[in-house]
Parts: structure tokens; C-alpha cells; sequence
């Protein structure tokens, strides 16, 4: 059975991320001073006397009558979190008192049949902090709670009421899980294609560029397969970071990516690879993740002259790595997306790939009967013996005369003869380069 799930909800700027953070004792949420920073719904792991479960940190709720344009979408993510937990906790400001939306977000989480603890966050001085708890049980939420999700004061004995509340559940080992990161520029049709795959209206979707700005998790099963689907927000040159909470969101895109299998490289078919996208593959790769590349909005491109750029963008920015497999497909109609999780899954496995020594000294023996090597100075290089000694993804050890010889140029070559020899494709590849007699690495 899966984790239970208990849902933090409340209006903006009322401390629910920072709770999050302090209840899961990680710093995955972002938190800031400005209104709307959290948007969609993310889920964060957490634990308490032996209890596991997910928590959902939700977007502000606000009034109806709100001009901000996200605000509808927010309640959204917000309902369907209460929908889907175990246990609401719902925020309130302890500080300010009562207000118009506090009393709106009781009327949504009085709907629910399930647990409900009401927050009172900000009461910082344990001296004071029952003073004028009595104007919250104008909300019929039941008992009010103070707490301070800064320093912490309350939070255990919040949890050990949660923890009691909790339905009881078997955890099933998370070992195959596959994890799939959906990377790329802002307003690609990421939060999109995780919202086609997942089935459902997981994150928010706008044509306003960094709507998305926490990682968020979703669990969806394929073919048997459990698959965590993690939307990113969009990462941006450093030098078009200018806000604070740009900044986290990029840092947790990168993070994303160091805890995934597998890195979704999404992509604007309209505008093709750019430069971005092309840092973006690159930061992938350097942290070993298998990458399919897949073009967005192919829908749009109507035309045979703009099918040749959007190759020919491939071709140039992706040279490094023409071993990224490609779908085009389109997420708001649904074209072809149903071939981007096999790619997946194939790359995954690629990346997990184990390859028999006998097979890489057999390649090894024709490598050198053809005569290619590299010389220097009199030397010449000789790779006598190959093996694996890493994976996810593959790390081939080639043990030589003369590592210091291998040039870039040389090592592509050894590195594209594996390719074809083998089934590598979505996968990076980490040769390495070392000294027979004294075993020392490259």
C-alpha cells in the first residue's frame, strides 16, 4: 500500500512551506516573503516515530474575487490535495488573526470527511502563545494549535497527533521504482507532457514562463512499472535568474536531476534546440542520467522547411550526444505521447546495462587489429584489457600502456565502437583510461 498522505493547505503566506521543511526535515520547499511563491501541490517524504508518510505542500488559497490570474489553478492543486490525503493540517496566521480567506479555506477543508488540525503558525514566544486562540474556533475546524514552524515549538506534539490519525498501511519497497525527470526551458509544455503521462491535472499549466517553481512528484504506474514523474521548473541562464525564488527553482531542477534515472529533455519544436537546451542536456549527463530528447509541439511545425531547422538544430547543438534518442510529439493533443515512457524505460535499462567482459575484450581485440591507435614521441598506445567496473550509467575501465595518449578524439572513438557493438542508446558512457603496471586512473 502506498505512503498516507497528509496535506498542508491555508492561505498565502500563512508558513506552510516552512512547516513542510521543518516537519520533513529538509529545505525541498521553497519559502519566501512574497505571496504565490508555491503554486502547484509538491510531495515531500517525511517520518515520526517510525511512521512514514508523504506530505503535500499546496499553493496559498485565496479569495475568489483575487486578481491574480493563478489563483483559480491554485484552489484547484489545493482541493485536489484534501481530496487526496489522509489528514488536512490547516495553516493559519497567528499573528494576524482571522481573516476572510482563513474563514474560505475552513469551508473547503469542512467539506472533507477526515482528520483536520487547525495551526496556529507564528506563535514564536511559548509564553504568549495561547493568548487569543479562542478567535479560531470561530472557524469549526476544531481545537486551535499553537505552534512556530520557525523554531519549531509544537511541531512534535502535532505529530504525534497526525502519526495517531494516520490510517494504518503496509510500505511496499520503493527499489523499482524508475524516477523520470522532465527538464527544460520555461514554458516547453513540461507541467503538459506530466500532466498527459500522468493522466491527470497534476501542475499548473500557463503560457506564463516560470509558472513552475518547485520539483513535483507524481507516482503513475506503466506497463507494471512504478514510474515517480518529477516536473521541474524551468531553468534559465544564470543570467536571466533574476528573483530569488528563480534561483531555488533552479537549484531544485538540478536537484531533480541528481535523484532521477531518467531526464525527459523537453523541448519547443517551434523554436528548436538552443543553447539552453543544450546546458541543460549537458548538466544531465554529467550526472549520469540516461536522456531522451523529446520535441514539443511538433503539431505546430506545418511546414517541411521548419522540420529541416528543427534537426539541423539537433544535428549542431546535440553532436555530443547523438546517442539521445528523439520523440515528437505534442502534450496538448496527446500525438505520440504514449512512446515517451518506453523510451524511458529503455534508456533506463541501457543505463543499467551490465556488459560481459569476454564481449568488451573481443571488441578491444578488433579495435587493435585495425590498426587505429594513438603515437606520440615514439610511444604507441596499446589498450590491453577492458572491464566493467561501474554502472547506472556504464563505467568501462580500459587498462593500457599509456593513458596519458588518449585525447578526446580517441576516446570518442573507443566510445562509439562500444555503441555499436552494444545497445547503449539514451545512456551516457564513463570510460576510463588506466596504467596496466601501476593501475592508476586516467
Amino acid at each position: 500500500m502506498p505512503k498516507p498522505v497528509v496535506a498542508v493547505v491555508g492561505r498565502p503566506n500563512v508558513g506552510k512551506s516552512t512547516l513542510v521543511n521543518r516537519i520533513a526535515v529538509t529545505r525541498e520547499a521553497i519559502v519566501h516573503e512574497s505571496r504565490g511563491v508555491t503554486r502547484d501541490r509538491s510531495y515531500h517524504d517525511a517520518d515520526w516515530n517510525g511512521r512514514d508518510f508523504a506530505l503535500i505542500d499546496t499553493g496559498g488559497i485565496e479569495s475568489v474575487k483575487s486578481t491574480d490570474i493563478f489563483a483559480p489553478h491554485i484552489r484547484e492543486q489545493a482541493l485536489i490535495a484534501c481530496e487526496e490525503a489522509d489528514v488536512i493540517v490547516f495553516v493559519v496566521d497567528g499573528s494576524t488573526g482571522v481573516t476572510d480567506e482563513d474563514e474560505e479555506v475552513a469551508r473547503i477543508v469542512r467539506r472533507q470527511d477526515k482528520p483536520v488540525f487547525l495551526v496556529v503558525n507564528k506563535r514564536d514566544d511559548p509564553s504568549t502563545e495561547t493568548d487569543g486562540l479562542w478567535d479560531f474556533y470561530a472557524l469549526g475546524v476544531g481545537e486551535p494549535r499553537p505552534l512556530s514552524a520557525t523554531h519549531g515549538h509544537g511541531t512534535g506534539d502535532l505529530l504525534d497527533e497526525i502519526v495517531a490519525a494516520l490510517p494504518e498501511s503496509a510500505d511496499e519497497p520503493d527499489d523499482d521504482t524508475l524516477s523520470v525527470a522532465i527538464v527544460g526551458r520555461p514554458n516547453v509544455g513540461k507541467s503538459s507532457l506530466a500532466n498527459r503521462l500522468a493522466n491527470k491535472k497534476r501542475s499548473i499549466v500557463s503560457d506564463v514562463a516560470g509558472t513552475t517553481r518547485d520539483s513535483i512528484d507524481s507516482l503513475i504506474e506503466w506497463k507494471g512499472r512504478p514510474i515517480r514523474l518529477v516536473d521541474t521548473a524551468g531553468m534559465r541562464k544564470k543570467s536571466q535568474v533574476h528573483e530569488d525564488v528563480e534561483y531555488y527553482s533552479l537549484v531544485r531542477g538540478l536537484q531533480a536531476i541528481d535523484r532521477s534515472d531518467v531526464c525527459l529533455l523537453v523541448v519547443d519544436a517551434t523554436v528548436g534546440v538552443t543553447e539552453q537546451d543544450q546546458k541543460v542536456a549537458g548538466m544531465a549527463i554529467d550526472r549520469g542520467c540516461a536522456v531522451v530528447l523529446v520535441l514539443n509541439k511538433w503539431d505546430l511545425v506545418e511546414t517541411d522547411q521548419g522540420r529541416d531547422e528543427v534537426v539541423s538544430s539537433i544535428a549542431q547543438r546535440l553532436s555530443f550526444a547523438s546517442w539521445i534518442p528523439t520523440v515528437n510529439v505534442s502534450a496538448l493533443t496527446g500525438r505520440a505521447t504514449d512512446k515517451v515512457l518506453g523510451l524511458a524505460v529503455t534508456a533506463a535499462e541501457a543505463r543499467a546495462s551490465q556488459l560481459k567482459t569476454s564481449q568488451l575484450n573481443d571488441l578491444l581485440a578488433q579495435i587493435r587489429e585495425s590498426g587505429y591507435t594513438k603515437s606520440e614521441k615514439g610511444r604507441r598506445l596499446k589498450m590491453m584489457y577492458a572491464t566493467q567496473t561501474g554502472s547506472k550509467p556504464p563505467q568501462i575501465s580500459v587498462w593500457c600502456n599509456a593513458p596519458d595518449l588518449v585525447d578526446d578524439n580517441f576516446e570518442r572513438f573507443v566510445e562509439n565502437r562500444l555503441r555499436g557493438r552494444f545497445d547503449l542508446t539514451g545512456t551516457p558512457v564513463r570510460l576510463r583510461f588506466r596504467k596496466k603496471a601501476e593501475g592508476g586512473e586516467r
